[in-house]
């Protein structure tokens, strides 16, 4: 019997998306073949703002969703957080 184990992936960033400071939630949701992440970030009212992002060929791109601009702008920065914690998730693996 093979036993696959999944190492969770989760962590978090800040940086400027608008006009403001934020900090940016990830999660990998939990198929290790799937390619997509949770994220969630507040607002400025404290609300947290939930979104999905996927991979789609070689760019990790946010799911349709009524978002806000400041979101959405933020696109290309929240694509390069990803593959930097990936790439770094690759580099512990092949520690291991």
């Amino acid at each position: 019997m093979q036993v696959r184990f999944v190492k969770m992936i989760q962590f978090s960033r800040q940086f400027k998306a608008g006009d403001r400071q934020r900090e940016f939630n990830f999660r990998k949701l939990n198929s290790p073949d799937s390619g997509a992440f949770s994220v969630n970030v507040s607002d400025e009212r404290g609300n947290r703002i939930l979104f999905t992002m996927e991979k789609k060929e070689t760019e990790w791109k946010i799911m349709p969703a009524q978002l806000p601009q400041w979101i959405l702008i933020s696109e290309s920065n929240l694509h390069g957080v990803i593959e930097e914690e990936l790439s770094k998730n690759d580099q512990f693996q092949s520690r291991m």
